[in-house]
């Protein structure tokens, strides 16, 4: 009878028993009479110990990455990586490699250049800390998911082929849709706001195409949103707050559930204060000119060496690692931006910058019909173009806002990572298309 299949992460709870693992050939060391194999599987790493010509022999020509079975009897070993170790083992080839690697895989550090990784990423990706690193983005979202629907949010999945570049404010991919023009969705902004008259709360993960003809290491041309819209709020702030909450329950998910891949990375994750620090766009001007000497006030958005400036500040005077900037000036902000009632020049909006970058962008948005033309018409837009997303707000629409956060810039910060293209999976940008 054949043994069941038990992971590398359990195989320690197994001792005095015969288990069968099943993965990669990780690592094969050769001391003498005694060889130690590693094997690696989804989750973790097992040692095995060969000890006979007999066990060594379906190895033969195998090199590293080679797909095997190991049965064994599981020894205590405080020696061993995990505290246990496989012996009397019996060894089966499934998949034999026989040429070696572009690199080297099977080292605690991956040490490659960017451009060499990403050219055979389908390979490196299989090292333990970028996989990790994966696993945190997984966790994420499996957080960001866990804490939504606990506040009676409904997941929704939007078009990503569209029939108009309508949303404004970054370039569009323009396709082929059966020989009409048709556009890769900037993001879900519209269809996630007419949904809000529909569950009144939701949210979507997925991917979002910009053409913006950037290559910086914090842009890429398609990257993971995760978006989140809901009704009858206050004002911006109300959707500060759900934000400041979610954020402070994902970084508890991973805490509780990838502890094992933050150990990896040596990773400490970030303490998100109960209220997370703000500031007014035109507060964080002057806080530019008074800490640096550096005069910005008049310019209609922050540049990257403003947001770490304005991040430094927040470490300082708060201790945190977040801080919300308010207030953008309606000219740097999409049409359907609610204006600040005190001062129309500025918006009821926020950004909110990790660690020096900002990661989300959010909201509240215009709710009434003949608001959503007077700002049209005060753009230079025509409505046509917008007559299915406007219908929603013609029939009763309640007061509502919402955010973004870019899923790679948030791992990346997290990470302290350099380039956001080693926090995303298969990245397209300017030059990449491939793996």
């Amino acid at each position: 009878m054949e043994l069941e299949r038990v992971r590398t992460t359990e195989a320690a709870n197994h001792v005095g028993e015969r288990v069968r693992l099943a993965g990669w050939l990780h690592t094969l060391r050769r001391l003498g009479g005694i060889n130690f194999l590693l094997v690696r599987d989804g989750w973790g790493l097992f040692q095995a110990v060969l000890e006979t010509p007999e066990q060594m022999a379906p190895l033969a020509g195998c090199q590293v990455e080679s797909v095997i079975e190991v049965e064994g009897r599981v020894v205590a070993e405080p020696q061993a990586p995990g505290g246990a170790e496989l012996r009397d083992c019996q060894v089966r080839v499934i998949t034999p490699v026989t040429e070696p690697l572009p690199f080297a895989i099977n080292k605690r550090e991956l040490k490659v250049g960017l451009d060499t990784f990403l050219d055979h990423a389908t390979v490196g990706l299989r090292h333990p800390a970028r996989r990790a690193l994966f696993r945190l983005a997984s966790g994420v979202m499996a957080g960001f998911r866990e804490f939504l629907r606990g506040e009676g949010f409904t997941e929704i999945q939007t078009p990503k082929i569209v029939g108009s570049a309508t949303e404004g404010g970054a370039n569009v991919f323009r396709i082929d849709y059966f020989g009409r023009p048709a556009y890769l969705a900037q993001s879900p902004q519209l269809y996630k706001q007419i949904m809000v008259g529909v569950f009144e709360r939701v949210f979507e993960v997925g991917p979002v195409f910009r053409a913006e003809p950037h290559s910086t290491a914090r842009h890429t041309n398609e990257y993971v949103s995760l978006d989140v819209e809901f009704g009858f709020i206050r004002d911006h702030t109300t959707v500060m707050a759900l934000l400041n909450r979610l954020l402070a329950a994902i970084i508890a998910w991973l805490g509780e559930h990838h502890a094992s891949d933050l150990a990896l990375l040596n990773l400490t994750l970030p303490t998100v204060p109960t209220a997370i620090p703000r500031l007014h766009f035109t507060q964080a001007q002057q806080l530019i000119l008074d800490r640096y000497g550096v005069d910005v006030r008049g310019e209609p958005d922050l540049s990257p060496q403003d947001e770490r400036w304005v991040a430094e500040w927040a470490r300082e005077m708060h201790g945190s690692d977040f801080v919300f900037i308010t207030g953008y000036p309606m000219s740097k902000r999409p049409f359907y931006t609610h204006p600040d009632p005190e001062d129309p020049r500025y918006s009821n909006s926020f950004d909110l910058i990790f660690r020096g970058v900002e990661i989300v962008t959010g909201g509240q948005r215009l709710h009434r019909y003949a608001d959503y033309l007077a700002a049209l018409e005060a753009r230079g837009m025509s409505p046509q173009p917008f007559a299915g997303y406007l219908e929603a707000f013609r029939h009763g629409m309640p007061p509502h806002g919402g955010f973004a956060i870019g899923l790679e810039r948030f791992i990346a910060q997290l990470a302290g990572l350099s380039n956001l293209r080693e926090a995303t999976l298969f990245p397209r940008d300017m030059e990449r298309l491939a793996p």
